[in-house]
């Protein structure tokens, strides 16, 4: 009890600057000692902030304090801000209206401007929306033919505006004629600005090269569909073959690093659609097939190190995941001073995985970074990981879904429709941080029970029918006194950020038809409620 009684005599500012050295666990274990480093806490913003901070699973963005705000001001606009969830006015909104394609296969929202590209047309488009007063706003519009090289085959493209970056994926056609004396195509990443069409000034170089993997000297490998996306300093493209579906290839590059990749995953997958992945943070990968299967991507120099894997309740036939980026993370320093002082904890966020259509399953990622020596050569057993750590939820075609951090956008469809574009929609938006129910102030619906969902396999899988169970808690508002969607406009898509929540809609005109039966494609428009 002597080195407690000799801390304890410590000046109270002198004790306030040791705990802050502590975790947010330990941190909040010291307080229940002894009442008088429960006082200590209590009369501390300091290690209040810091507790808040964990508890809403965000990070302390580095170099981004104004100090004329205090530690107890910052310490209530932390807490002010996670109570504003709760009590979102959907009917305070603001409408900006876009172009009539701005609909696209390919479109997410960030950093005030929404970024698309349409698959079909070859076009991609940033809108800026709202932005906020000390932002530079960015208009681009890419038209058929300027995005890719001429005379290329088109592949993928991927943005991702903190770092200001377009990548274009293309194949060269002269090597498709001359497949014959070779077993594969050669394809290329452009890498350059949102902003211009000037090559990235952090890159390597102008393009990174592809190289597939050759199968055997009897394979002709002709990529069918791929995948490009990013994380920070890393790119990524997964590809799936013509004839041999089965077979996927995963490059990964350190694309301000080096040109080419000997970083290179390889595999088959025996459903009717390929594997997807995603980045967890700077250092891992997750491959989402048959099963979860973790790798680190620390050593680029060789193929990615198996970390775990983790059993699925039912397999998979066709998954997507979805891990948005916090834009904070890998922005510049002057605008990260201009946006935020905190950003999502890469460690403890959401991720979304959507399967069959039918099911979407919401998985905290702390469970990819607590692995406690497990050996990689065995899975973890669905029951031994994913109930606690997991929700799943029915979701349908009409269903509409996205994740930022901790917190869960959903739309659900409200009654029946002849028609699916009159289909009207209530708003979900859930919070899985721990202070949540704290933060919620008495409103919303804290869910802490498990739910049970019954999954009816596809008939290409010869088992019955199964109830999953999963129990990840929540705080839930319904936004009932809302219905997204009417007569002349279809709910196409949503997302939620740190500030706001967008909905965007496609409008229909009927005059141009002549019948409210038959719809014409109008335009869209984007409803943006702030919180």
């Amino acid at each position: 009890m002597k080195p407690n009684a000799e801390f304890l005599s410590l000046p109270e500012e002198i004790q306030c600057n040791i705990l802050s050295f502590l975790s947010c666990r330990d941190i909040l274990c010291c307080t229940s000692v002894c009442k008088a480093l429960r006082q200590t806490y209590i009369s501390s913003s300091e290690l209040q902030y810091i507790v808040e901070l964990s508890g809403q699973r965000l990070l302390h963005v580095p170099n981004t304090d104004d100090v004329n705000i205090p530690v107890s001001e910052r310490l209530q606009l932390l807490r002010d801000k996670a109570h504003a969830w709760f009590k979102i006015d959907a009917h305070s909104f603001k409408t900006v209206l876009l172009s009539e394609n701005m609909y696209s296969d390919e479109a997410f929202v960030a950093d005030g401007h929404i970024y698309s590209w349409d698959r079909a047309e070859d076009t991609a488009k940033i809108v800026p929306i709202l932005p906020q007063p000390s932002q530079k706003p960015v208009n681009r519009d890419w038209s058929p033919g300027t995005l890719f090289h001429p005379n290329s085959r088109s592949i993928d493209v991927f943005m991702d505006p903190a770092q200001n970056l377009i990548a274009t994926v293309y194949g060269d056609i002269d090597d498709i004629d001359d497949m014959s004396q070779s077993n594969h195509e050669t394809f290329y990443i452009d890498l350059k600005t949102l902003d211009s069409d000037n090559v990235h000034p952090k890159a390597a170089g102008p393009e990174l090269i592809l190289s597939l993997l050759p199968i055997s000297e009897d394979y002709l490998l002709e990529i069918e569909e791929a995948q490009l996306k990013g994380f920070g300093r890393y790119i990524a493209l997964r590809c799936s073959f013509v004839s041999y579906e089965e077979i996927w290839q995963l490059h990964i590059w350190d694309w301000q690093h080096s040109m080419t990749s000997n970083s290179v995953l390889m595999g088959t997958c025996f459903t009717p659609n390929p594997i997807d992945f995603c980045f967890l943070g700077n250092d891992r990968l997750l491959v989402v097939a048959e099963e979860l299967k973790l790798y680190s991507i620390e050593d680029m120099s060789q193929t990615p190190q198996l970390l775990a894997r983790f059993s699925m309740p039912v397999p998979f036939l066709d998954a997507q995941c979805f891990l948005p980026i916090d834009h904070t993370e890998h922005s510049s320093p002057q605008t990260q001073a201009q946006q935020t002082m905190y950003s999502s904890d890469p460690q403890n966020r959401l991720l979304c995985i959507l399967a069959e259509a039918t099911h979407v399953y919401i998985i905290s990622t702390r469970i990819f970074f607590n692995l406690d020596g497990r050996a990689a050569a065995i899975p973890v057993l669905w029951e031994c990981w994913g109930p606690s750590n997991t929700r799943i939820f029915a979701h349908w075609d009409a269903y509409r879904v996205h994740v930022f951090g901790n917190r869960v956008l959903r739309a659900t469809p409200i009654g029946t429709s002849a028609s699916s574009l009159l289909t009207k929609f209530a708003l979900h938006m859930m919070d899985f941080s721990p202070l949540a129910v704290t933060n919620r102030r008495d409103l919303g619906r804290v869910v802490k029970e498990p739910s049970t969902i019954v999954m009816h396999l596809d008939d290409l899988i010869d088992r019955p029918a199964e109830s999953v169970t999963t129990s990840l808690s929540y705080v839930e508002v319904m936004l009932n006194n809302k219905w997204f969607g009417s007569n002349d406009s279809e709910l196409v898509d949503l997302w939620v950020d740190k500030d706001r929540i967008y909905l965007l809609k496609r409008k229909w005109d009927h005059e141009a038809v002549g019948s409210v039966h038959d719809y014409g494609i109008g335009n869209s428009e984007l409803e943006v409620i702030h919180v």
